[in-house]
């Protein structure tokens, strides 16, 4: 994209919609994707950042008024300059808090978007992390209402969930001016934050009002980076920002910039969804879509039922895809027909097991194998495939022998073998025929059948030849009527069943080898099950250490008690799992 495209706009009736032209870009990207969204008050230079990200001086709106430029959540997507293989998706929301809208839940729901589809999300503010900017991030304290982790008709605070699905937290403070020292001693912007976000011992109203942003900030986003910008040149340039050389900017400002642009790139993880299942930009799109549909119809955003909903999505172009590869494939050989059944077999089972592996690229929690179950029509369409085998093998089997029996079609409407001795020389000519057929025909699927319906065909000529030639007695003539086409017969009743034992054995390989990769994607997501439950609980045991450390024993008792109950939770989900 050479330039960003609004990706979530207001419709007229005040409903959030997303934009179809952004879900074809999106559609189109099937790399994973890196989502870095930035949230914070309107014309606090939220665009400029996108834009460094972006690599580029310009392409997301740089207001230089007080009205808020950018509207709905745009969207910027570029190669990652650091991640091979993988797409930056840039967002760049609406400004929160602008007058004219007069609407702050339409700010918690652009909010609640850019948490839900981003991996890092940057708060941009200005100034300093004082409890006015904090309290101006009061839609954190709004998430437990905005969004469910598990569908429920309950109404369930499952908030301690989040850690497992939330982005990475940067909170870039612009224009900053103090200097960063706690207790007279320098501080890192880190310490600065943390600082920040320090909790008050007590419990008044006052205090729990005071602590409720910082606790939510703590708990949903465990993982957290600050970086301060100082002023990025004289106030009167700053309405033109865009246009400035680097030159005509503050060196520590471009520093800094520099810093949090690689920290962003070499820090930022690709986007994944429950049981670390990676997002495309095609499945970003369709997750952008479920969430906004969702919030227009005045329900709370669920990220299970997302899941569900992508799944259920995910799996059938899964099935589609996975029989395309199968179907084209073996369209592309069926122009070769006919061909040795030992050919095709080959063939049917290399791009079964390569339709079953795109099947799994793309499919995830398909935990039944119902999905997976589908492609198991390709034992039909391998069944429909040889059968046109065998049509174009008859084919050339009967050509053959038409060809091959030309000559003695020839004498016997001429009548040379009616007479003394003619049978003999009718089986010499039909003997010497077989054989030129069988040295032309060793592979043919239908050689044997074919040749058995000639010679059924030719015994009519060959009785009455039999009963003409006065040189042979009765009893000869029995056995030699019979020795020919009996033999023929024996002969095709053994190919049939070859052809037949090998057919089955190839699809029991193939069907084994799809049960074989299904096992191997049910453990890839139980690992990632496990590894993502392993993270959260992490930051849990790490937000307790904190909490003890300060002296809240009583909030790191109740932390005990949620990571019992998230420990049975997980064990459970394994358990549902592995049944599965």
């Amino acid at each position: 994209m050479d330039k960003p495209v609004c990706l979530i706009d207001t419709a007229s009736d005040g409903k959030l919609c997303v934009q179809g032209s952004a879900l074809q870009v999106l559609e189109q990207i099937q790399q994973p994707v890196v989502v870095v969204a930035v949230v914070g008050l309107y014309r606090t230079g939220k665009s400029y950042l996108m834009n460094r990200l972006a690599g580029k001086q310009t392409g997301f709106a740089l207001g230089s008024t007080i009205e808020s430029k950018t509207k709905g959540i745009w969207m910027w997507c570029v190669p990652h300059p650091t991640k091979a293989e993988t797409t930056l998706v840039l967002l760049d929301t609406e400004g929160l808090g602008d007058v004219d809208k007069g609407d702050s839940k339409h700010d918690t729901n652009i909010f609640c978007l850019a948490v839900l589809l981003s991996s890092t999300l940057v708060y941009n503010s200005r100034g300093t992390i004082d409890n006015r900017a904090v309290e101006e991030l009061q839609y954190v304290t709004e998430l437990t209402e905005c969004i469910k982790v598990k569908s429920s008709d309950e109404d369930v605070d499952d908030s301690n969930e989040f850690v497992k699905f939330f982005p990475s937290f940067i909170w870039a403070v612009r224009d900053f001016t103090l200097e960063r020292k706690i207790d007279g001693k320098d501080a890192t912007e880190n310490d600065y934050l943390e600082f920040a976000l320090k909790l008050k011992h007590g419990t008044s109203k006052k205090v729990m009002e005071y602590n409720l942003p910082r606790e939510c900030i703590q708990k949903f986003f465990p993982s957290r980076m600050c970086f301060t910008f100082p002023f990025p040149t004289a106030p009167e340039n700053v309405s033109r920002l865009e246009r400035l050389d680097p030159a005509d900017l503050s060196t520590e400002f471009l520093e800094v910039t520099g810093r949090f642009c690689k920290f962003v790139f070499d820090k930022s993880h690709v986007k994944k969804l429950k049981d670390g299942y990676t997002v495309t930009g095609r499945v970003l799109g369709h997750l952008a879509k479920t969430y906004v549909d969702t919030i227009s119809s005045g329900a709370v955003p669920c990220l299970e039922n997302a899941v569900i909903a992508m799944a259920m999505i995910e799996n059938q172009a899964a099935v589609k895809e996975g029989l395309e590869v199968y179907q084209s494939g073996m369209e592309k050989l069926k122009n070769s027909f006919p061909l040795e059944l030992k050919v095709v077999s080959s063939e049917h089972q290399r791009l079964s097991s390569m339709a079953t592996q795109t099947f799994m690229t793309r499919s995830f929690r398909d935990t039944d194998g119902k999905h997976l179950k589908s492609l198991e029509v390709i034992n039909e369409l391998f069944d429909g495939y040889l059968c046109q085998n065998e049509q174009a093998s008859k084919k050339r089997c009967e050509d053959l022998l038409s060809s091959l029996s030309a000559t003695m079609t020839e004498k016997l409407k001429q009548g040379i073998f009616a007479k003394s001795g003619g049978y003999d020389l009718f089986c010499k000519d039909l003997e010497d025929i077989v054989k030129k057929y069988n040295i032309q025909t060793n592979k043919e699927v239908k050689a044997e059948v074919v040749l058995e319906g000639f010679l059924k065909q030719k015994s009519v000529d060959s009785k009455a030849i039999l009963q003409a030639d006065k040189k042979l007695t009765e009893k000869e003539k029995k056995i030699k009527e019979k020795a020919i086409l009996l033999e023929q017969e024996i002969k095709a009743k053994e190919e049939a069943q070859r052809q037949l034992l090998e057919k089955m054995e190839a699809e029991r390989q193939s069907n084994e080898e799809r049960m074989r990769q299904m096992k191997e994607k049910m453990d890839e997501e139980m690992r990632l099950q496990r590894e993502e439950a392993e993270r959260a609980m992490d930051s849990k045991l790490r937000e307790q250490a904190a909490l003890l450390e300060k002296g809240f024993q009583e909030k790191a008792d109740r932390m005990s008690q949620e990571m019992e109950v998230f420990k049975r939770q997980n064990t459970e989900a394994e358990i549902k799992l592995q049944l599965n």
